[in-house]
């Protein structure tokens, strides 16, 4: 080999690792949000006012969330799947609804909920 040769070869070398390095990393596959989201807001049913610290029940997660003061509630990270969301406030009678979550998406589901007649 001569001095020249000798010279490119290492740089070459170095030169060609690196681009084989990004063509292999750059060609995988793309990352995709694999987890869905659920988020609704709870209303009274004759008013349409939102419903605070209303008891939010996913199954079959189990998983619970409160309503905040604006009424919403928010499940993330879940899998995809069929719910069934109930809720659940004192003086109200109880709802549920069915929702199906989606890979990569957030679904929305209001519920209204109905006073209990006073005696």
């Amino acid at each position: 080999m001569s001095s020249i040769s000798r010279t490119l070869f290492l740089p070459i070398t170095f030169l060609g690792i690196i681009i084989s390095s990004t063509l292999f990393t750059s060609c995988g596959e793309e990352d995709y949000d694999i987890y869905s989201s659920i988020y609704g807001v709870v209303t009274d049913y004759e008013t349409g006012e939102t419903l605070s610290n209303v008891s939010v029940i996913l199954s079959p997660s189990s998983k619970t969330a409160r309503t905040g003061t604006d009424g919403t509630f928010l499940f993330e990270e879940l899998e995809s799947q069929q719910y069934t969301i109930t809720v659940q406030k004192s003086g109200y009678q109880p709802n549920r609804k069915t929702v199906t979550a989606i890979s990569g998406e957030t679904s929305r589901v209001d519920i209204s909920m109905t006073k209990i007649p006073e005696n």
